[in-house]
């Protein structure tokens, strides 16, 4: 187990069971996920279904590739939970960058809304109430500092309605997320293969005119 995680739960064993906790924890989707057409879809019904039963609250980010949860109930809860987050395979690099006891919840919703932090995919009408979200953006949570994340926090829970978009723009974004993860390591190869693909081609041409 990772030095990090490790460190989560060696805190979390300090409280009480029934203590209420916050825990706010940043991921990336693996290139399978990516792949996947009705991953949101999975991600945001299990956590539903789930979190309503162990009496867990809070709200589901993403964007840019990244996934951002922020999860509250009581202490054995929220350790079970963490435990089954650190094991999922549909996302890696899991950074927890806020776990603290709470008075109250800032989050009240069972259902764990699921807010997108694609700005392209917004309505007009998101953009408007979102704009408080610029500093965020573009999503790049795993660099955060615990005052970014409260920060972050406090402007989404004001939100009336999060902002949405349709499943299908998800997917396509998940998708170009996946190809320019794959293409940015070799941009100046394409490139060059893409120059000479052009120079064969009109080479070809001149031939047989």
């Amino acid at each position: 187990m990772p030095k990090m995680h490790t460190a989560v739960f060696s805190k979390l064993n300090k409280l009480e069971d029934t203590t209420l906790v916050q825990l706010v924890y940043v991921s990336s989707m693996t290139l399978g996920s990516r792949f996947s057409m009705t991953i949101f879809e999975e991600v945001e019904s299990h956590a539903r279904n789930f979190n309503q039963q162990q009496g867990i609250t809070g709200t589901l980010c993403y964007g840019n590739g990244h996934f951002l949860q922020c999860i509250e109930g009581e202490k054995d809860k929220i350790a079970a939970l963490t435990q089954r987050i650190f094991a999922d395979n549909r996302h890696k690099h899991v950074q927890v960058l806020l776990l603290q006891a709470i008075k109250q919840r800032s989050f009240t919703d069972w259902r764990m809304r699921l807010l997108f932090l694609e700005r392209w995919l917004w309505s007009p009408a998101a953009k408007k109430q979102a704009a408080q979200l610029s500093p965020f953006l573009p999503f790049a949570p795993h660099h955060w500092s615990a005052a970014d994340t409260e920060q972050f926090l406090q402007v989404i829970k004001a939100f009336d309605t999060p902002p949405h978009i349709n499943a299908a723009g998800i997917t396509y974004n998940a998708l170009g997320n996946m190809v320019r993860h794959i293409a940015a390591p070799h941009q100046a190869f394409l490139v060059v293969q893409g120059f000479l693909s052009v120079l064969l081609a009109v080479g070809l041409v001149l031939l047989y005119i």
